[in-house]
């Protein structure tokens, strides 16, 4: 290490010094070089097959005129339209550069050295990643056992259980990634009433545009009985905005307004704004794309168990397979054929891969690149 970078980790703060940098997968841009466009099918980032609304892509269009120009810095027009739609005050609207960007600001806000934040196993990987950020300890609840009917995903018992006096934040998500899993709303109402008042308790739903189980209905309805609940949502999966990077947190006003504090200026930006704001008001094309999703989703898992694999029960546009072994020589030979999924291994999940949703002409390629490998 030269004196330089010795002098650098020095002058870091400790928990900068212990951070390891969010990890985003493939070097997808080289990827796209080396494989002609349409040989590439990439279902390693949960992104959106069918693209964004036409709405969406002309309000982009039209902000191209404004450049020169600084975005609302409040995001004023779509703050109203999402209280709007969530029947909430806007003033407990808080906007992000993605669902990331206000995961990571409410650590900052809410959590220091000395303090617990407490996620499950298995959890988004964010999570951590906040907590280290701000030098808090994090404490990891057990996930539900292999053999659950929602094997990986939350145990909110135990979740419950791993809250102790210095924890500042809980953190899930519903549905979960990279399981898919999930828990119905009345399970997480009863959490709530096990959570101190001054315990925030963040749930992450940013694939809850997919959920299709009645039961697992989101939190915002709890909101109002619920002053430490936080919701975050985004636009990047459902609405395909990925590419944008705009997300909202909804919370009590006077907990917004600490969040406020801390966001940056301008972090959301003129046609993303805009985008966010023609998407919110498609809702035949985002019906259109939840069911398509849905069908291709079934048809996948399907497919996947057809062929021997574990597929876990997924609400999301992704699935978490079990190849029954190791698959840091496998993931690798799909890449090789232009097919890229999710490795998990970070997760301690060595034996799975998260692979996403794609279209039917896509999810066919996948099989077939598959099978060539698994034999």
């Amino acid at each position: 290490m030269s004196v330089a970078v010795e002098l650098f980790e020095r002058l870091a703060t400790p928990a900068v010094r212990a951070l390891r940098a969010y990890d985003p997968g493939h070097d997808l841009v080289a990827l796209r070089a080396r494989f002609a466009p349409a040989a590439l099918v990439e279902l390693g980032a949960n992104e959106n097959a069918y693209g964004p609304s036409p709405a969406a892509r002309a309000a982009v269009l039209d902000v191209l005129n404004t450049l020169h120009r600084y975005p609302d810095p409040t995001g004023a027009a779509l703050k109203a339209r999402i209280a709007r739609a969530q029947e909430l005050d806007p003033a407990g609207v808080v906007l992000g550069n993605g669902s990331h960007e206000l995961l990571m600001l409410i650590a900052q806000a809410f959590a220091t050295p000395g303090t617990e934040v407490v996620a499950s196993r298995y959890g988004f990987a964010v999570y951590a990643l906040a907590a280290q950020a701000v030098g808090a300890t994090l404490r990891l609840a057990d996930a539900l056992p292999p053999a659950h009917a929602m094997p990986l995903g939350h145990d909110l018992d135990a979740l419950a259980a791993a809250v102790g006096p210095m924890t500042r934040i809980v953190y899930l998500a519903n549905p979960n990634n990279p399981t898919g899993t999930w828990f119905p709303r009345a399970a997480l109402e009863r959490f709530l009433g096990r959570v101190p008042g001054e315990v925030l308790v963040v749930v992450d739903e940013a694939y809850a545009e997919f959920v299709d189980d009645p039961a697992a209905g989101s939190a915002v309805p709890l909101l109002a009985a619920h002053p430490n609940l936080v919701v975050t949502r985004t636009f990047s999966k459902a609405y395909a905005l990925a590419g944008l990077r705009v997300g909202y947190a909804l919370a009590h006003p006077q907990l917004a307004a600490v969040l406020e504090r801390l966001r940056e200026s301008f972090n959301v930006n003129s046609a993303a704004q805009a985008a966010a704001l023609a998407a919110l008001d498609d809702d035949a094309h985002l019906a259109w794309v939840v069911e398509r999703n849905a069908e291709e989703r079934a048809a996948l898992a399907a497919a996947l168990s057809a062929r021997g694999l574990r597929v876990l029960p997924s609400q999301t546009n992704f699935l978490l397979v079990d190849f029954g072994r190791d698959t840091a020589a496998l993931e690798p030979r799909l890449v090789a054929q232009g097919v890229v999924v999710r490795p998990v291994g970070g997760y301690g999940l060595p034996h799975c891969l998260r692979i996403s949703v794609g279209t039917r002409d896509e999810n066919r390629r996948l099989l077939a690149v598959l099978d060539g490998v698994l034999a």
